[in-house]
């Protein structure tokens, strides 16, 4: 769970101001959390609440993001989420933003099923985005940690997310050209690229901010499967805690009690 925070964290400095490179200095001091990891943690909060029993978890989900979301408000927020925040009874909005697909990678830590991860995946995601493709990014990025977690190959993994979203190019190739996004479509297929041609959990999430765009959600993505798949550094978890707020830190040890995390 904490690989998505880190590559939220690592890409924060670059969402504006894209770097094209893997040469930078990886946790910077003027990196910082962003939406990106706060709303990870919300539905982290929410998948934990709701102790296994799934009817309740579209209601805690909501409350939970709502409340946070609130609380750190000037996190970065989409300006539909934003107005989302400020209704007493918020709705779905058709998104198919990025949002959805940055936010999930805890729901692939909640079962041995596939298909419960994909349900809590959707569960969670249509509160907001229930748009098909909104819903379809959130869906590929937990199938993507749950298969990392299973102790999929990477070739194994590839094959099983080139369903959701084919890939015929490398980052080589995109890299000059790609340019900023926030839909799933114009997200996703870059950020698994950047996870299936690293061979690190550093690597990866150089590679996610190598190619510009949405960097601070990119780097979530691929960080939250990298994590499962590579592992994280135990010097580079223990930096990445520093910027985490004390109650944001509280859910993700919570979090972790119950999953723990794959550190090397």
């Amino acid at each position: 769970m904490l690989g998505a925070i880190i590559g939220d964290i690592v890409g924060s400095r670059f969402e504006f101001r894209n770097l094209k490179s893997k040469n930078f200095e990886f946790l910077h001091p003027n990196c910082f959390i962003t939406d990106d990891s706060v709303l990870s943690l919300a539905i982290c909060e929410a998948l934990l609440d709701s102790a296994d029993d799934w009817d309740k978890l579209e209601a805690r989900v909501t409350q939970s993001m709502w409340q946070i979301g609130r609380k750190y408000i000037d996190s970065g927020f989409g300006g539909m989420f934003l107005s989302w925040l400020e209704t007493k009874n918020p709705k779905p909005y058709g998104s198919y933003g990025n949002g959805s697909a940055m936010r999930v990678s805890g729901c692939g830590y909640v079962s041995d099923s596939r298909e419960t991860v994909k349900n809590v995946a959707h569960i969670v995601t249509a509160v907001t985005h229930n748009h098909p493709e909104g819903l379809k990014g959130a869906e590929a990025t937990a199938i993507g940690v749950y298969l990392a977690r299973q102790g999929q190959s990477l070739a194994s993994i590839k094959e099983a997310l080139l369903e959701y979203y084919p890939i015929d190019f490398t980052l080589d190739e995109i890299r000059p050209t790609y340019q900023f996004t926030e839909t799933c479509q114009g997200t996703m297929p870059y950020a698994l690229e950047a996870l299936f041609e690293s061979n690190s959990f550093e690597d990866a999430i150089r590679n996610a901010i190598s190619i510009g765009g949405d960097s601070d959600t990119i780097g979530a993505i691929v960080g939250g499967i990298a994590e499962p798949y590579f592992g994280i550094p135990a010097a580079m978890r223990e930096a990445a805690l520093k910027y985490i707020p004390d109650d944001l830190r509280e859910i993700l040890e919570r979090f972790e009690a119950k999953y723990p995390p794959k550190i090397i």
